[in-house]
C-alpha cells in the first residue's frame, strides 16, 4: 500500500492507539507493523479475528495476558550457552504460567473463538521448566536452599561458619585483656573480612592483620590471628555457596535452552492474543463494528463502499457522523462546500476507515458498513509547499496528482483534496475536470473536494459522477459537518456576509455582478436542500413512530404472554382443586359402594353421590374424566329376582330398563346369559326382573351404547388403542369390544391410533366409526398430535 497515503491519513496514530492496548511489548510491535493488505482473504481473516476477540471479552472481559513479558533475547542467549540471571529465568517462569492460564480460558471459548483458539494451541505447556524456576528461586530472585541438597549443606555450614567466627570475635572485643587496646568495643567488616578497630598507638598489643585505617590515622583496623583461620573458613565455605548458585543457574539456563524453540513460538502465539485482544478493546472504545467485505472490480452484485453513520476515529469531542457512499452507480464523488465545513474530514474518513477495515480493525460506523477492498489507495491532502526545495501550493499539489495519474487504475481510491486548487480558476478548473475525468476512465474510485463551481455541473453531466455537499446554516453561520450525496453545495459567501450586516447596496452590487443564472442556480440549491430537509425531518418522524410502534407490539406481546401464562396457571390451579375434589368424591363413592354390598339399601345416597362425581367430572374436565374410575354400583336385590329363572324366561334388566330374554344360566344360578336385541350380555341374576306371562312385542335391536357392558371384562380401558401391525379382517371385533367397553367406562372420546401408511387401515376404521352406535362423531386428531395417523372417536353419551 501506499506510505505516503497511509502517513496523510494518519495511521499511524491509529496504530499508536492500539499499541496503547496491547500488553507487553512483542503485542506493541505487532501493532506498530500493522499494515492495511490489498488481500481481500486475509481482511477478512483479520476482521474474524478482531470479531472473535470481541466475543472472547464480552464473554471474560478481563482476560488478558498476565505477566507475560517479550523473553525471546534471553531465550536466545541461553540457546548459546549464556548465563542467565534470576530475573531473566523469573519472567520466563511468569510467560509459561500466563501462556498456561491464557491457552486453557480460550480453549473453553472454542466454539465462540475457533481462530483464536488455533493460535492458543501453538503455546506449549512447560511445566517441568515452570516447576524448576519455582523451585529453584524465590519471588525476589534470591536461590531457595531447596534448589539442590548440596546447596542446603553449605548454607548450614556457612552459618555455623559466621556463627563461630562472631562469637570468637565477641569474646575479644568484650574480654578484659584487649579493652585498654580498642578504640571501640565493636566489630566491623574490611574488605569482606572481620576486624576489629584498635588505637594506633596500642596495635603492638593485639596482633593480627591490618586491613584499614581510618582518615586521621588514630585508629587501624585489625583482624586478630586468633579469627584468621575462623575467617578463611568461612570465606572457603561462601565461595563454595556461591559456585553451587552458579551451577544450578546454569543447569536452569541450559533447562531453558532446551526448551527454546517451543518457548519463542509460544511467545509470539501470546502477542499475536494480546493483539487481537488490543484490537478488541480499540473497538470498543470506538464503538466500532466488523464490517462487510466486497472486493474485485467484477464481484457479483457489487454494492460498493457504505459507511453508515462512520465518524473519524482521531477526532475528540463530540463527533457528526456521516454516511458515504461510494461505487455502487457512481465511482467519482465531487465535495463541495464552504471552508472549514468538513469537506476534508469526510474524505480523510473514508479513506482512515478503508485501510483500518483492510488492517483488520474494526470501524467506528453503524452496523451494516461495507467497505471495497482495495489494491491501494492514493491520496493528495493538505498544504505542501516548500521553501527550501522551491515549490508552492499548487506545485506541490501538481507533483502528488502527476504520480497519481500515472499509477491509478481499477480497485485504486483516490483522495483528492482541493484538486486544482492554487492557481488561475479557470485553469485550475479545467485541470481538475481532466484530471477526474482520466481516473473515472482509469476505473479508480475517487472522492475529491473543490470550491469550483465549474465541477457542480461537470460531475451532475458525466455518468458515474455524483455531488456531494457538507452542510452550512446560514442562520448560524455555523456548519453542520453532514455530509449530503447528490447535492452540490452553495457557496454561501452572499448569505454570509448579509447575516454579517454588509450594506445592502453592496449586497445588490454583488449579485448583479455574480449574474443572474448564478442567482438562480444559488436559489434552486436552496429550495433543493429545504425540501431535502423538510424530507428528512419527515422521514426521521416516521422512523421514530416505526420504533414507537415496534415498541408498543413488542410490550403487547409480553402482555399477552403474561396473561396466557396467568390463563394457564389459573386453568392448572382449577384443574388441581377439582382433581382433589374429585379424589374427595370417589372416596365417598367408594364408602357408599361398600355399604351398600352389606345389605344397607341405601340406594338414593349411593346414586346422588355417582351423580355429584359425574356433575364434578364434568365441571373439572368439560366431559366426563377419562378413566374417571367411577365404580359401576351392583343393583340392589329385588323380592321379584328371588323366583328361578329359567332359559327362555322374558326379563327385564334393571340397571339397563330394558327387557330381554334368558339364554343360558351358570350352574349356580348368579349370572345369566341375556339376549337383548342384536346383543347377547352376561348379567348377574340380581340384575334380573322376571317379567312372567308380560311377554313383549318384537324387540327393537338395543343401540349399542354406554350402557351395555359385558361383565367379561370389568377394568377401565386406556383411553386410546394401537392398531398398527393389525390385518383388517382382525379390526373391527377388536374395535367392537375395545368401544363397548370404552362406552361403559364412561370415556367421553378414545383415540384409535391406525398409522397413516398406504390408509387401508385408516380407511377400514373409519367406515366402522361412521356405522357403529358407539361413536357420535369422529375426526383426525391435532396436527401436533399424530394427525391423519389417529382418529378421535368421541362416545355417544
Amino acid at each position: 500500500m501506499n506510505q505516503k497515503a497511509i502517513e496523510l491519513l494518519e495511521f499511524d496514530q491509529v496504530r499508536a492507539r492500539l499499541a496503547s492496548f496491547c500488553g507487553f511489548s512483542a503485542s506493541k510491535e505487532l501493532a506498530a507493523a500493522l499494515e492495511p493488505t490489498p488481500d481481500a482473504s486475509l481482511v477478512r481473516h483479520r476482521l474474524a479475528l478482531t470479531t472473535e476477540a470481541v466475543r472472547v471479552l464480552d464473554l471474560s472481559p478481563n482476560l488478558s495476558v498476565g505477566g507475560a513479558r517479550d523473553v525471546r533475547p534471553a531465550v536466545e542467549r541461553a540457546r548459546r550457552g549464556g548465563l542467565l540471571d534470576a530475573s531473566e529465568l523469573l519472567a520466563i517462569r511468569a510467560t509459561v504460567a500466563s501462556a498456561r492460564t491464557l491457552r486453557a480460558a480460550i480453549g473453553r471459548l472454542d466454539t465462540v473463538a475457533p481462530n483464536l483458539a488455533a493460535i492458543a494451541r501453538r503455546m506449549s505447556d512447560l511445566p517441568h521448566l515452570e516447576n524448576e524456576i519455582g523451585r529453584c528461586l524465590g519471588e525476589a530472585g534470591d536461590v531457595l536452599d531447596s534448589a539442590s541438597p548440596e546447596l542446603a549443606r553449605l548454607r548450614a555450614e556457612v552459618r555455623a561458619a559466621h556463627q563461630r567466627l562472631l562469637d570468637r570475635l565477641h569474646d575479644l572485643v568484650h574480654g578484659g585483656a584487649y579493652r585498654h587496646a580498642l578504640q571501640e568495643p565493636l566489630i566491623t567488616v574490611r574488605e569482606g573480612r572481620y576486624v576489629v578497630p584498635v588505637r594506633s598507638d596500642a596495635r603492638g598489643q593485639l596482633r593480627g592483620l591490618i586491613h584499614d585505617q581510618s582518615a586521621s590515622g588514630q585508629t587501624v583496623y585489625v583482624e586478630p590471628f586468633e579469627t584468621v583461620e575462623l575467617g578463611n573458613r568461612w570465606r572457603q565455605l561462601q565461595l563454595a555457596e556461591a559456585r553451587e548458585v552458579e551451577r544450578i543457574m546454569r543447569a536452569l539456563s541450559s533447562l531453558v535452552a532446551a526448551h527454546a524453540d517451543a518457548l519463542v513460538t509460544t511467545v509470539e502465539a501470546l502477542a499475536e492474543i494480546d493483539f487481537q485482544l488490543a484490537k478488541a478493546r480499540l473497538a470498543a472504545v470506538q464503538r466500532a463494528v466488523e464490517p462487510e467485505v466486497e472486493s474485485g472490480p467484477e464481484t457479483p452484485g457489487r454494492r460498493g463502499m457504505f459507511l453508515s453513520n462512520a465518524r473519524h476515529p482521531l477526532l475528540s469531542g463530540p463527533v457528526v457522523p456521516i454516511t458515504i457512499r461510494l461505487g455502487d452507480d457512481f465511482t467519482v464523488m465531487v465535495i463541495t462546500g464552504p471552508n472549514t465545513g468538513g469537506k476534508t474530514v469526510a474524505l480523510k474518513t473514508a479513506g482512515l476507515l478503508t485501510l483500518m477495515a483492510q488492517a483488520g480493525l474494526h470501524v467506528p460506523a453503524d452496523p451494516g458498513s461495507r467497505i471495497h477492498v482495495f489494491a491501494d489507495v492514493l491520496a493528495d491532502i493538505g498544504d505542501e509547499q516548500s521553501i527550501e526545495q522551491n515549490l508552492s501550493t499548487f506545485s506541490s499539489h501538481m507533483r502528488n496528482v502527476v504520480e497519481i495519474v500515472r499509477v491509478a487504475g481499477a480497485d485504486t481510491l483516490v483522495l483528492l483534496d482541493e484538486v486544482g486548487a492554487g492557481t488561475d480558476p479557470s485553469e485550475g478548473s479545467a485541470l481538475a475536470r481532466a484530471v477526474l475525468q482520466h481516473l473515472l476512465e482509469r476505473g479508480a474510485w475517487v472522492i475529491a473536494t473543490t470550491h469550483y463551481t465549474e465541477l457542480k455541473a461537470f460531475a451532475h453531466d458525466v455518468p458515474g459522477m455524483t455531488n456531494a455537499s457538507v452542510e452550512f446554516d446560514p442562520e448560524t453561520l455555523a456548519p453542520t459537518y453532514r455530509l449530503q450525496i447528490g447535492l452540490p453545495g452553495r457557496s454561501n459567501a452572499l448569505a454570509i456576509a448579509a447575516r454579517l450586516g454588509l450594506d445592502p447596496t453592496v449586497l445588490a452590487r454583488a449579485r448583479t455582478l455574480v449574474g443572474e443564472g448564478q442567482v438562480q442556480v444559488e436559489s434552486l440549491l436552496a429550495g433543493i436542500n429545504a425540501e431535502r430537509q423538510r424530507l428528512d425531518e419527515l422521514a426521521a418522524a416516521l422512523d421514530r413512530e416505526r420504533r414507537e410502534l415496534q415498541r408498543l407490539r413488542a410490550d403487547l406481546e409480553q402482555r399477552l404472554a403474561r396473561i396466557e401464562e396467568e390463563r394457564q396457571e389459573i386453568l392448572r390451579q382449577a384443574r388441581r382443586e377439582a382433581a382433589a375434589e374429585l379424589a374427595d368424591l370417589r372416596a365417598q363413592l367408594r364408602r357408599a359402594s361398600a355399604i351398600l354390598q352389606r345389605g344397607d339399601h341405601r340406594l338414593e345416597e349411593v346414586r346422588a353421590a355417582s351423580r355429584a362425581l359425574e356433575v364434578a367430572g364434568r365441571s373439572a374436565f368439560g366431559r366426563p374424566a377419562p378413566g374417571s374410575g367411577v365404580p359401576r354400583l351392583p343393583s340392589v336385590p329385588t323380592a321379584a329376582t328371588a323366583t328361578p329363572l329359567a332359559a327362555g324366561d322374558w326379563v327385564r334388566i334393571a340397571s339397563l330398563g330394558k327387557p330381554g330374554q334368558v339364554v343360558t344360566l351358570d350352574e349356580d344360578g348368579s349370572t345369566a346369559e341375556v339376549r337383548v336385541g342384536n346383543f347377547k350380555l352376561r348379567v348377574g341374576t340380581h340384575d334380573l326382573e322376571p317379567l312372567g306371562n308380560e311377554v313383549p312385542g318384537e324387540m327393537p335391536a338395543v343401540p349399542a351404547g354406554p350402557g351395555i357392558l359385558s361383565p367379561e371384562r370389568r377394568h377401565v380401558p386406556e383411553s386410546q388403542i394401537d392398531l398398527r401391525g393389525w390385518r383388517a379382517d382382525q379390526v373391527i371385533p377388536e374395535l367392537e369390544r375395545y368401544l363397548n367397553d370404552a362406552c361403559m367406562a364412561g370415556l367421553p372420546s378414545v383415540r384409535i391410533i391406525h398409522g397413516k401408511g398406504s390408509g387401508v387401515l385408516r380407511q377400514v376404521v373409519r367406515e366402522y366409526l361412521a356405522t357403529s352406535g358407539f361413536v357420535e362423531r369422529f375426526e383426525p386428531a391435532d396436527p401436533r398430535e399424530g394427525g391423519d395417523g389417529v382418529t378421535v372417536a368421541y362416545l355417544a353419551v
